[in-house]
């Protein structure tokens, strides 16, 4: 039987693209998500937060076109396959990384952000591999 995975995720670049283009030509564009999640503690009443990266990675021609458009502090809405890999950080404690394979990137800069206005982007083809 086939399986399905999808994740959504909406956030905001912890950096600039980093576009690069594998041995075989193809673009590939990686960048970072944080996604914030804020709340009142009903016991305390005080205000809390807590913030998930999400490390994503666009191919071909989407890698191109989130590479045109977005930028430090642009807020995005990204779909695709989420995967969780754990390792041990540099202090010996176990970590964990989400890695996200974009398949489609909204952006959603809000008036008068300085955002240049372009079409949502989509992955049309599978990974180079």
């Amino acid at each position: 039987m086939a399986g399905f995975q999808q994740t959504q995720i909406i956030g905001n670049l912890t950096a600039d693209v980093e576009l690069k283009y594998i041995s075989s030509g193809v673009a590939c564009a990686s960048f970072t998500v944080a996604v914030n999640k804020n709340w009142t503690d009903k016991t305390t009443n005080e205000k809390r937060e807590k913030v998930t990266f999400f490390r994503v990675t666009a191919w071909r021609g989407l890698a191109e076109t989130v590479n045109s458009y977005l930028h430090k502090g642009s807020q995005v809405f990204v779909t695709g396959e989420v995967e969780a890999s754990a390792f041990a950080g540099q202090d010996g404690n176990p970590r964990a990384s989400l890695e996200l394979t974009a398949q489609n990137v909204t952006f959603l800069g809000r008036k008068g952000d300085g955002e240049q206005a372009a079409p949502p982007a989509t992955e049309s083809e599978g990974m180079p591999f």
